[in-house]
């Protein structure tokens, strides 16, 4: 047999035909062999087990019973029009029953009267009664003849259904194909396959459709899921190593008197351990001759910008300029006013460009760039445009990178001769599987503790019973000159009722701190910019005690004198989005306070989530629970999900194994870059044939 097999159209597998391929294309994808090889069960049943009637109860997952039908009839009219039958064993009756059905159904069902057969299905209750339906069935001699062991279920939808393509017509088509394919060309090599103790790829296939047994389904599923895992791994990789050959950048080969001068007068606080290793790391990379691609992560208040700072003298010792790019205008105005305070005693210039900068101002700034007087450059999407023309630009850091898409980080590039080095910053923690997967073509920092005197934020759950004594506490915070947040959710399926709920919580805050003694700013989304920006500083300048506000806020303000952040309706919010919102309280030296408001019935998730973030502070553990609860396409996005598409893989609960494969495919790319050794063929071969276009630039011989 020809390896081609497996792209054959499904058409001509028997049983298959032109109709039916035209259903499972468009509602599975399903064109080819090998895609229905890899439309793998959901689950699987003990066809070894099988139930009586009177041992069921609703309870129970689909079961198996062995019996007869008996009376078959139509009842009910038009709409309400259905097919019934009374099953029997020697231990009871119980009612199956068809809602939709066709001439060829009911025919087909007529021809089973009489026979000993075996019908699957979930047990429901209706009226006291136990009843079934639709229910597959067999005559128990062709069930008899069936693989046995475990039975495969997988995903449908009705359109297969009312098509006949059923869950016992899927698993015949996988049975008929499964023996048609006699032999597979392997994808790992015997190394891997003998080190791990794998099967081989053909019988993983076998396995994962029909195993006889847990063990078996538990060593196809591991060979299956480590094949996604190595070649995720193996491209990103590759795609790493050719970005080193292929963008070469400017060698930073000194640490100089500006770097000195600011560490030794003018650094503000004592660096943490986990900001030293970091800057050592960035070091190593800007002292090379090859492009710095790394990514910076570190929770709200770990000090990434100070390093950022760091990174730019290093830049601007050698002779290059900076460019520093945020997200928002509130978060390059912070940056800019950061950056600025801490080098107001040296002879460095910084400047900021926003879309918001006046004609002159910005016309002034672009010379000074030009010319090179102007060292650091902070801004926002507005530097990427073509007029933005730096001197000498070494080094470009992004913060909340996930805010940029690839293709507007990828403008720096044209911005000087050679590619800038590039440091990539965001206070969204990631999981460590999920940034290995997303970003493994990266190199990652992780700024992992608090710099000393930090005090915890202390989180506490309260429900709408607590109310008088939440305004209570907020009042006697306020009495000692603290400010306040107060969140609500915006969501965009109930826009007009979060809406309703902002106005009515802004009113009876109102109410609750009345003028003139106490002063309340609201932002929202729907508000123009100017008055946003209005309120925004009102409360920065301290003039109001209160911002009531929607996630506007996420990021981007930084308040040292708010020392509570209350988020309504908590329950409604992600995990990531309930730790950034406390990340904007707790830095100053107060004790600061994170007030979860829910109502009194919680979903299981939803009460996962609270109990969380009153649990931890550790934005990377809260990062983890939250990839469990919610999967890793939605915690990054859709834009960011498409390469995490495992059939089988979990990242959440296979970490070891992503590990081992991470590993493996950086032991065989150090021995053999370009995979030309002849135990890497048929790793060669599956990668350049299935998995190459997913990764730009990861091109092999």
């Amino acid at each position: 047999m020809s390896v081609d097999i497996l792209k054959i159209p499904i058409e001509y597998l028997k049983g298959v035909g032109p109709e039916r391929a035209k259903i499972l294309q468009s509602e599975l994808g399903i064109f080819r062999y090998e895609d229905l090889l890899n439309y793998f069960p959901f689950r699987h049943v003990d066809r070894t087990q099988y139930y009586k009637i009177n041992e069921l109860v609703p309870s129970l997952a689909e079961i198996q019973i062995i019996g007869q039908i008996k009376n078959l009839r139509e009842i009910g009219q038009n709409r309400g029009k259905r097919l019934t039958a009374i099953f029997e064993d020697e231990t009871g009756q119980l009612e199956l029953v068809w809602f939709r059905y066709t001439k060829w159904l009911k025919e087909s069902i007529e021809s089973y009267v009489g026979k000993p057969i075996v019908i699957y299905g979930k047990p429901n209750e209706f009226n006291g009664k136990i009843n079934i339906v639709h229910p597959e069935m067999e005559t128990l001699e062709n069930h008899k003849s069936s693989p046995q062991g475990l039975y495969p279920v997988y995903s449908s939808t009705e359109k297969l259904q009312k098509k006949g393509i059923s869950n016992r017509v899927m698993q015949k088509l996988q049975f008929q194909l499964l023996s048609e394919i006699t032999q597979m060309e392997e994808c790992l090599s015997p190394e891997i396959i003998s080190k791990l103790k794998l099967p081989k790829r053909l019988e993983a296939f076998r396995q994962i459709h029909f195993p006889r047994n847990p063990e078996e389904l538990k060593q196809a599923e591991n060979r299956l899921k480590f094949e996604e895992f190595f070649f995720l791994q193996l491209g990103l990789l590759i795609k790493k190593l050719n970005h080193q050959h292929k963008f070469k950048s400017y060698e930073f080969g000194s640490i100089g008197n500006y770097f000195n001068e600011f560490y030794t007068h003018y650094l503000p606080f004592e660096l943490t351990n986990a900001q030293k290793r970091v800057i050592k790391e960035i070091r190593a990379d800007l002292a090379k001759p090859v492009q710095m691609n790394r990514l910076l992560q570190g929770d709200v208040g770990s000090g990434k910008t100070m390093v950022g700072l760091l990174s730019s003298l290093i830049a601007i010792d050698n002779g290059y300029q900076v460019a520093f790019m945020a997200p928002t205008e509130i978060l390059a105005q912070q940056h800019y006013q950061a950056l600025s305070g801490y080098l107001s005693e040296m002879d460095i210039q910084v400047g900021i460009l926003t879309g918001s900068t006046k004609t002159k101002e910005r016309r002034e700034l672009l010379e000074k760039l030009n010319s090179g007087e102007l060292h650091i450059l902070v801004g926002t999407h507005a530097l990427l445009e073509d007029n933005v023309v730096f001197k000498n630009l070494g080094l470009t850091i992004i913060d909340e990178q996930h805010k940029f898409g690839v293709a507007q980080r990828a403008q720096f590039l044209k911005k000087n001769t050679l590619p800038p080095h590039v440091l990539v910053m965001t206070a969204t923690p990631i999981p460590r599987t999920l940034a290995m997967s997303l970003y493994g073509d990266l190199d990652i920092s992780v700024i992992d503790e608090l710099p000393p005197g930090r005090k915890p934020i202390m989180t506490v759950h309260k429900k709408d019973k607590d109310r008088l004594g939440l305004f209570r506490f907020l009042k006697d915070e306020i009495q000692k000159g603290r400010q306040v947040y107060i969140v609500y959710p915006l969501i965009e399926e109930s826009e007009k009722l979060d809406y309703k709920d902002l106005m009515d919580g802004f009113e009876s805050i109102s109410r609750a701190f009345p003028l003139p003694d106490y002063a309340v700013s609201i932002v929202h989304g729907k508000m123009k910019p100017a008055d946003k920006d209005f309120e925004m500083q009102r409360f920065v300048k301290g003039q109001t005690q209160i911002l009531v506000a929607t996630t506007v806020i996420e990021v981007g303000v930084n308040v040292p004198n708010a020392s509570v952040m209350v988020i309504e309706s908590a329950e409604k919010f992600g995990l990531s989005q309930l730790h950034q919102l406390r990340g904007r309280v707790g830095r100053g030296a107060d004790q600061s306070y994170c007030i979860l408001m829910t109502k009194d019935f919680l979903t299981d998730d939803a009460y996962q989530r609270i109990s969380t973030m009153c649990r931890t502070n550790d934005g990377f553990e809260v990062a983890e629970v939250d990839m469990q609860l919610r999967g890793p396409g939605d915690l990054m996005g859709t834009q960011q999900s498409g390469i995490l598409n495992f059939k089988l893989a979990n990242l959440a609960k296979d970490q070891k194994m992503l590990h081992t494969a991470r590993f493996i495919a950086e032991e065989i790319l150090k021995k053999d870059p370009e995979l030309n050794a002849p135990e890497n063929q048929f790793i060669k071969k599956h990668f350049i044939q299935n998995h190459q276009d997913q990764f730009i630039w990861s091109r092999i011989g």
